[in-house]
């Protein structure tokens, strides 16, 4: 019996429930695992996704947003006269990465700091959208007044 790990397919969407997105990226299977990434919640309505991107400067990378989706992409600039390296763990190769945004989550900002870029988001619920409490009144119903009209 084969087994399927749906974990990578769930950590790529935030603030709200990810089977449609699971479902959907499974179809397509976009998980690679470059560059590694967490999310995290840091409050009731924020959260945070930081990407390991060492060797990348801030202007070879792009942070973009367009309806439900961020996407993070890097693209490595070519040195000229780089070093020739004996061994090179460090990956600098292109990469996209696409994370699934709940409908009232908000790109706030992003920094680079110390080869992590952290993207922070917020969610933001308009009034109208809000749960509200409604008052039950207590007692008789109020009663309706009848208006006649006349006819002609």
């Amino acid at each position: 019996m084969r087994t399927y790990d749906f974990s990578p397919l769930l950590r790529s969407a935030v603030g709200f429930d990810r089977m449609a997105q699971m479902m959907d990226g499974l179809a397509r299977g976009e998980e690679t695992g470059y560059p590694p990434y967490n999310i995290e919640k840091l409050g009731e309505d924020a959260y945070r996704i930081t990407m390991a991107v060492a060797g990348f400067s801030e202007d070879e990378l792009e942070v973009t947003t367009k309806d439900t989706t961020l996407v993070v992409s890097g693209k490595a600039k070519e040195n000229e006269g780089e070093a020739t390296f004996l061994h090179r763990g460090i990956a600098r190769r292109a990469f996209e990465r696409r994370f699934a945004l709940a409908e009232h989550i908000k790109v706030t900002g992003a920094r680079l700091e110390n080869g992590l870029l952290h993207v922070e988001l917020v969610r933001e619920v308009p009034e109208a959208k809000k749960p509200r409490t409604i008052e039950i009144e207590r007692g008789a119903p109020a009663q309706s007044k009848v208006i006649e009209s006349q006819a002609a």
